[in-house]
């Protein structure tokens, strides 16, 4: 397996939408800059969903068309839950898209309305139009372990329907621990079973540090020979339809721990710190990850920390 982990970064999506201060649209746009600079190139961007459920999203169309003209090299995702929301990304010439589908019938009803195989169904069908469209996709695999309302999942039910949508041909499969409940070896066993069966380079993990088993659940991962990994510079994040989901796996933390493995990433630690800290002013909350303490105490002793 490769030495180096791919970092789909979802902090402009994922970690923006569950906050209640409004982040505004050049706010947004600092954050893009500065997550560039930092060297990240797959950059989950916004959701194509409704404001009225996800205000922070409102301003979805705006920020893709700009991002692609300003970023033509950066590879820009937009969440899709139906053929509205496609039909809008596709006009901001959006060219990546990413689906869902819950494992938990529960959630996929409270998250997106409809059932769990009606979102396959879906997802089905917008897949197939993205491959004619030239489109570059992934799916996301909601409550891979657990559900915040009906439990653990059953992982041979996760495997069942990771490969069902396997078979739709997306680029990417993530799975993902929606709430942040995963242990480190049930992850682990997963994503060994997992790679057995389909391509691991082609998996990814999505992971949340509600339990502070964001790092360990990562390691775990890495060992089964995961080497894509979803996280959210300064460990922002949550769902508002997953009660309990707290911040998603930061990415200053995922960067340095790879660092201390001997792991590559291509983005520079120092310079994901600027947005950290920016970030803090736009949320009006205290943002960082583990790492943060280390890293302003005087234990920090590493020479030197721009690594890619």
């Amino acid at each position: 397996m490769s030495e180096y982990l791919k970092i789909y970064e979802v902090g402009p999506r994922d970690g923006l939408q569950n906050e209640g201060k409004p982040v505004n649209t050049a706010q947004k746009k600092q954050i893009v800059a500065g997550l560039i600079a930092a060297g990240l190139q797959n950059i989950e961007l916004t959701s194509f969903v409704h404001p009225k459920a996800v205000p922070q999203m409102a301003d979805a169309d705006d920020m893709m068309v700009e991002a692609i003209a300003k970023y033509p090299r950066v590879n820009f995702i937009g969440l899709v839950f139906n053929q509205r929301g496609y039909d809008r990304a596709m006009a901001t010439g959006c060219r990546a898209m990413a689906f869902g589908v819950s494992v938990s019938n529960t959630f996929s009803e409270r998250n997106t309305r409809m059932t769990s195989e009606r979102a396959y169904e879906i997802t089905r069908d917008l897949a197939a139009q993205a491959k004619r469209d030239g489109v570059w996709t992934r799916v996301y695999v909601m409550t891979a372990w657990v559900c915040p309302f009906e439990g653990p999942t059953n992982p041979f039910k996760t495997i069942a329907v990771a490969e069902k949508l396997w078979e739709l041909g997306v680029d990417e499969l993530a799975i993902a621990d929606t709430i942040g409940h995963a242990n480190p070896l049930e992850v682990g066993r997963l994503m060994e079973d997992l790679g057995r069966r389909l391509d691991m380079n082609r998996l990814a993990v999505h992971l949340h540090d509600t339990q502070a088993l964001g790092l360990a659940n990562a390691t775990t991962a890495i060992q089964a020979g995961v080497r894509i990994f979803d996280s959210s510079v300064g460990g922002l994040g949550g769902c508002p339809f997953a009660p309990g989901a707290a911040g998603n796996l930061a990415t200053e933390d995922l960067v340095f721990m790879a660092y201390k493995m001997g792991l590559g990433t291509g983005v520079d630690f120092d310079a994901l710190w600027q947005i950290v800290f920016d970030l803090e002013g736009m949320v009006g909350h205290r943002t960082g990850g583990r790492i943060r303490q280390w890293w302003e105490s005087a234990c920090h002793i590493e020479p030197s920390v721009s690594f890619k």
